[in-house]
């Protein structure tokens, strides 16, 4: 009894926050799905990563630094933070390096959110973002989403009603591959009220039309840009991404950051990467080939595709959220891993991420056996 008395007594003390929090991911991962499935999937479609593959100067970087895989990374990030900033025509103080957009949002969440303090999104964008704001504690303000698309200007209009500190913004849109021209986004620049910082995720920039990015201005204190080597480069596994933003605010990272996140490994596949623009173009060109791919799919089987600037097509299945759930479940079970989004009415769709023949012919195959089975 006493031993028991004493055990329960020694319990490490978790904040009162910690101690509210649910012990969640974001997303649930492939490979979790096919662990409880207990057989893997065919074609891997639904974590938007690039299935090309990286460029090959970028594995046999990797390749290369292997060897050296005893040393720490660089805890600047020098050589990529300045061959970042020369493509941008920026300057390297304005380039932040970090385990990819998921770890930089975590630190920019706790520079900048206390306890209570109003944070606004989208219903229905990105999870993580919002794990963050929840793991430090923010309030969450939603406003839904306007023809399958954020609204800037609904964002804005609640961070004024709420005091916001942050207000996040992906453009092009994940989970609907949606996005706003750079007249727009301008616009949404200018109306951050006092206080206020917007980040804008450009995760899937490289695969949008021209004149989805409004020009980079480093010299504007509220607005913080994202973007990664995890979607058009192929390297989400490495884990690399990268803020730009106004010196001041990128130095703040340097507060909270972890010096030693980023991994020789994944240094240098990305530097390999930035250099070869050839590749680049060559994966642009055939996620582009694929959304069409996908869209005669989607119209074969009498669902509609939704435009797309990112490296998925989400698919509207035509009914609700109960239906769409369905048809995934049908296409999980003939072994085609793909997402669907989690808020209604964007919950009516299929997310299917671009990939190779083989991949998409397996999708066209399982669809409408999944679609007569949700029927």
């Amino acid at each position: 009894m006493l031993r028991l008395i004493g055990a329960m007594t020694r319990r490490p003390r978790f904040t009162d926050l910690a101690t509210r929090l649910p012990a969640s991911v974001p997303f649930v991962g492939p490979e979790a799905q096919e662990r409880r499935r207990g057989r893997p999937f065919a074609a891997r479609l639904g974590a938007n990563e690039l299935v090309f593959g990286p460029s090959p100067r970028a594995i046999a970087a990797m390749e290369s630094a292997a060897a050296e895989a005893w040393k720490y990374g660089d805890p600047e990030s020098h050589e990529l933070r300045h061959a970042i900033a020369a493509r941008l025509g920026v300057a390297p103080g304005t380039i932040m390096v970090g385990e990819g957009i998921d770890g930089l949002l975590g630190y920019l969440v706790r520079l900048f959110v206390a306890p209570g303090d109003a944070v606004v999104t989208s219903h229905g964008a990105y999870p993580t973002f919002n794990y963050h704001v929840a793991g430090y504690g923010g309030h969450l303000h939603g406003v839904p989403y306007r023809d399958d698309r954020e609204d800037p200007q609904a964002l804005l209009e609640r961070a004024r009603e709420t005091g916001a500190k942050l207000i996040y913004l992906a453009n092009p849109d994940n989970p609907m591959g949606t996005w706003h021209g750079a007249e727009s986004i301008a616009e949404m620049i200018a109306g951050v009220p006092d206080g206020c910082l917007l980040i804008l995720d450009e995760a899937y920039v490289e695969f949008a039309p021209a004149g989805t990015a409004p020009p980079i201005d480093t010299d504007t204190p509220h607005v913080i840009r994202m973007r990664t080597f995890s979607k058009a480069h192929g390297l989400a596994g490495m884990r690399v991404g990268y803020a730009i933003g106004h010196p001041e605010l990128i130095s703040a990272f340097n507060k909270v950051r972890n010096h030693f996140g980023m991994s020789r490994l994944s240094q240098a596949a990305a530097l390999a990467s930035l250099a070869d623009t050839a590749h680049l173009a060559e994966t642009i060109a055939r996620v582009a080939g694929a959304r069409d791919r996908l869209a005669e799919i989607a119209a074969e089987n009498g669902l509609a595709a939704l435009p797309s600037a990112t490296n998925f097509v989400a698919m509207d299945c035509g009914r609700d959220g109960a239906f769409a759930a369905s048809v995934l479940d049908g296409l999980l079970a003939r072994d085609v891993f793909v997402r669907m989004p989690f808020v209604a009415p964007q919950d009516r769709c299929i997310r299917v991420s671009c990939g190779p023949d083989a991949d998409l012919d397996r999708f066209a195959t399982a669809l409408p056996e999944a679609l007569k089975s949700a029927r």
